[in-house]
């Protein structure tokens, strides 16, 4: 990794929106809304080296350039061209760039542009492109030794369609790492359960439980291989929940899941293979 330059500096100063927090050089890290480092090495990996790569939904890049680190041969990283075309739900669809049910996170920043500042940074060599979950085939982007999907699939109104055409372009393993929801996975121990939303501007859909996340991947047609602990992804520059006794009560309840108790959200991984 190399030194920073100051226009290295003044480009991640610039650049408006940060989702993932990076280690780009040495005293460069960028502001993100979630910190994956802590948490990287706890993943279900595959062997990457020498492998060919996609990363699904990869935002600003962080798993995409971390199986370049990890030595892949090659990578693909996309993601949806513009925020407007998320699956959002109707009552929260946005009309434009400046409707004002748009979160203002959203609205100053073009998809890819954080992704291409690191890129340069980081002098990587993975591909971005912009290409939905949903339209993945084998004509289009070819197969995948390994494929990594993380924090997806509760913003996807069909997340079990998604994952069969993730499937159809996996010949080795799938890492899904997704949240879960806290409650449900404690009293709904080795029940596959979801809390539907489906509503707001926070384009959420279908939150599983740690069973329902495992009963999802077997839906669409991928064999479980290793399934770790629960783990949280935690808050960096996103705004945590406000202060009541709900939150307190499920910050303790993650710790005891978990062993932190850093504020985030709580998250499963699973490396997977497909089975049909």
């Amino acid at each position: 990794m190399r030194r920073a330059t100051e226009e290295d500096v003044a480009a991640v100063a610039a650049q408006p929106f940060w989702y993932h927090t990076m280690d780009l050089a040495p005293g460069l890290t960028t502001p993100g809304w979630f910190d994956l480092r802590p948490v990287i090495d706890h993943l279900p990996w595959p062997d990457v080296r020498g492998k060919r790569c996609l990363d699904i939904g990869t935002f600003d890049g962080h798993l995409a350039f971390e199986m370049e680190r990890r030595g892949a041969a090659e990578v693909v990283a996309i993601d949806i061209a513009d925020h407007l075309l998320w699956d959002w739900p109707p009552d929260a669809r946005p009309t434009g760039p400046d409707d004002p049910s748009l979160q203002v996170a959203f609205r100053d920043f073009k998809k890819g542009d954080a992704f291409r500042v690191a890129h340069g940074i980081l002098g990587s060599a993975v591909e971005w492109r912009p290409l939905s979950i949903y339209d993945l085939t084998p004509a289009e982007v070819g197969m995948f030794d390994v494929v990594t999907c993380g924090t997806l699939l509760l913003h996807l109104r069909d997340p079990v369609g998604a994952l069969e055409a993730v499937r159809r372009v996996c010949r080795g393993h799938l890492l899904s790492s997704e949240q879960i929801e806290l409650w449900l996975s404690v009293f709904g121990f080795r029940r596959p359960l979801a809390r539907l939303d489906g509503s707001g501007p926070y384009c959420q859909w279908w939150v599983a439980n740690a069973s329902g996340h495992l009963r999802m991947l077997f839906a669409a047609g991928f064999e479980p291989e290793r399934v770790v602990r629960p783990y949280v992804v935690r808050f960096n520059e996103h705004p945590p929940p406000d202060p009541t006794m709900r939150t307190r009560i499920d910050t303790l309840a993650r710790w005891a899941l978990t062993g932190t108790r850093a504020p985030g959200i709580l998250h499963r991984a699973v490396l997977a293979r497909p089975r049909l």
